[in-house]
């Protein structure tokens, strides 16, 4: 069962726990910000427990430099904490602080059958295209985020549509167990928001770093704004009125900006003599008036190292104590204690 919040037609609990993760892969585009970190920063206003995880074991079935893969993660952290994640008000902890997950991940393995792994849409898309090596972490990788989820037992998973099906094999999973060893996990809800479920690259497609189609949000000022003069168009001249209906301007912008703003942008696309070269630099200010102050705190963290690894710490010191917790259950309930 996917939620698909809009704000009206579903309301949230406040007491219900929330939980979601993020790959350390490079710099973020405006596709994980507004497909998932602006929604996570939202929600710890909105909840009473939030837990927010850098996904570092994930990153081992692509990252072949120890190096590389570390400051990823502190750079992801930076990230966070600069668009407003509140240590205060969410448990922000690195995966890899809490090694019970790589533990449950081979007991909940064992009763995972091949067949739910192999019809998993992200191994069939990544063999099919052949970018990925085809590694037995990869395979296995919906069983290990089906311990992220199920570990902490939240209520809530809020995550793009594309990531829709790895919150239904955890449910699967959990049953599973449940229905061998005794209640034991909460089945998750993922939560998708509709308006932004698939944010459109700069050439149409969905934007993502393997398609080289992103616009990233804190790269310097003249890439983000090379980034954004290079997105497609059609051929339409100035003098023309647009077609909205692919207009990958337009529907960032939407994305963005106010109704008054988005209405007045929609009218000068309709009316004609407004060509793609001034919406562009109009979507370009847009994004660098939205991230001037994220932009601005991230460089200050970017020198504060210790600041931001005091956060994962701590946060990794309570994630854990429930990681324990549940790993002690299961671990009783299969036979191993």
């Amino acid at each position: 069962m996917v939620i698909c919040y809009t704000g009206k037609d579903f309301i949230l609990n406040k007491n219900m726990r929330v939980l979601s993760g993020m790959q350390p892969s490079g710099n973020p585009h405006l596709g994980n910000y507004l497909g998932a970190m602006k929604q996570h920063i939202e929600l710890q206003n909105q909840h009473e427990e939030c837990f927010y995880f850098i996904a570092n074991y994930h990153a081992l079935t692509t990252v072949r430099d120890p190096e590389k893969l570390r400051e990823m993660t502190f750079e992801l952290a930076v990230d966070y904490l600069a668009l407003g994640l509140d240590p205060q008000k969410s448990v922000f902890f690195r995966q890899s602080d809490v090694p019970e997950h790589t533990e449950l991940a081979w007991i909940l393995e064992c009763i995972t059958p091949m067949g739910m792994l192999e019809r998993a849409h992200a191994w069939k898309d990544a063999v099919k295209k052949g970018k990925k090596e085809s590694s037995v972490g990869l395979f296995n990788y919906p069983v290990l985020m089906a311990v992220d989820i199920l570990m902490y037992h939240p209520h809530i998973v809020p995550v793009g549509k594309d990531q829709k099906q790895h919150v239904e094999i955890a449910r699967d999973i959990a049953q599973r167990f449940n229905k061998t060893f005794g209640e034991t996990f909460t089945l998750p809800e993922a939560l998708i928001k509709e308006n932004v479920a698939t944010v459109p690259g700069i050439d149409g497609e969905k934007m993502s770093k393997s398609y080289g189609n992103t616009i990233d949000i804190f790269a310097p000022e003249n890439i983000l704004k090379k980034q954004v003069m290079s997105i497609i168009t059609d051929s339409a001249t100035v003098e023309e009125k647009k077609n909205l209906e692919k207009n990958i301007i337009f529907q960032l912008y939407s994305l963005l900006a106010k109704q008054e703003e988005i209405k007045k942008l929609r009218e000068k696309f309709l009316n004609g003599g407004f060509g793609y070269g001034d919406s562009k630099k109009m979507l370009f200010e847009k994004i660098m008036d939205e991230f001037h102050t994220p932009r601005e705190k991230r460089e200050k963290l970017m020198q504060e190292r210790n600041y931001v690894e005091s956060v994962l710490s701590e946060g990794g010191k309570k994630a854990k104590a429930l990681a324990i917790k549940t790993t002690e259950e299961v671990r009783k309930k299969v036979g191993l204690d």
